[in-house]
């Protein structure tokens, strides 16, 4: 059976590395990313070319992916000149690999729709090295028809994949997913900073917390950046700062309120705000450290 072509915009360190994996299973790939280094890397592995915009990209292209910032890029891609939409080939499907606003993934897909388009968003868990090897994890909203069409495609890039219904659940899932793990370890920071201004050591709290049911992967993470010094969670103060917006933009949208994800996004910005945007979750340990009455 002949592999899908392959067109991928978003090649930072998770898309790029997704790619890799796509090119070392047999996969045509048409690419774009505003980095020219790591097109360039992608088409020196041969079976891959540039193309000059998304809509030519989208023309070419038999399934379209998508691995970017904000849902305000994805938009700028769609809808722009030369955007996705105006190229794209009945048939085709589009796949939003970022973390998107809901709202906004079920407008582009009805847009798709209307042209004999689908799409699917599929936010991912796991890290860029799990993506080298196709071992992500992909939770999936969209049409279960198309969903079954490109699931071969998704299944060589991630080793556990979740259909979760209707097109934006994945991205609502994702949010759900990076407010709790965002508010713990924003918590767990706190804690750590509130002991030693106490005058607990830091070690031994985490000797005593890591025993009952606090205990967690992202504990252990907050411990490592708090204890040891090793900021080692690879998920940045911007990117959880933005995510939190865009939570409390769905709970708006959804006419509730998410009063526990305000504190956390207002302690997420006030990081961003004092210059740590770019450092790792957990080292909003130093923010709260420093913080005064």
């Amino acid at each position: 059976m002949t592999k899908p072509v392959i067109g991928f915009i978003g090649l930072g360190l998770m898309g790029g590395n997704m790619v890799e994996n796509l090119q070392k299973r047999g996969f045509e790939l048409v690419v774009m990313d505003l980095n020219k280094d790591a097109v360039k890397t992608v088409i020196d592995r041969g079976n891959a070319r540039e193309a000059t915009s998304p809509k030519e990209l989208a023309a070419a292209s038999d399934i379209v992916m998508l691995c970017l910032t904000t849902s305000e890029v994805v938009e700028k891609l769609v809808y722009g000149d030369n955007g996705i939409l105006a190229g794209i080939k009945e048939g085709a499907v589009l796949i939003d690999f970022g973390t998107s606003i809901p709202a906004s993934t079920r407008k582009i897909g009805a847009d798709l729709a209307a042209k004999g388009a689908a799409m699917l968003d599929a936010p991912l868990g796991r890290t860029p090295a799990h993506a080298t090897d196709g071992l992500l994890n992909i939770m999936v909203g969209g049409d279960k028809e198309t969903f079954e069409k490109v699931k071969p495609v998704l299944e060589e890039q991630g080793e556990n994949i979740f259909y979760l219904g209707a097109l934006g659940n994945g991205h609502v899932t994702k949010l759900v997913n990076n407010f709790m793990g965002m508010t713990t370890v924003c918590t767990m920071s706190q804690a750590f900073a509130v002991a030693d201004r106490a005058g607990v050591d830091r070690q031994q709290l985490y000797d005593i917390m890591s025993t009952g049911p606090s205990n967690s992967p992202f504990m252990g993470f907050c411990k490592n950046y708090a204890v040891d010094g090793v900021s080692d969670l690879g998920f940045s103060l911007n990117n959880a700062n933005k995510d939190l917006g865009y939570f409390l933009k769905m709970a708006e949208d959804l006419g509730t309120r998410a009063e526990i994800a305000e504190g956390t996004s207002h302690n997420l910005q006030a990081a961003v705000d004092a210059g740590m945007g770019d450092g790792n979750v957990p080292e909003i340990f130093d923010y709260f450290l420093k913080l005064a009455k």
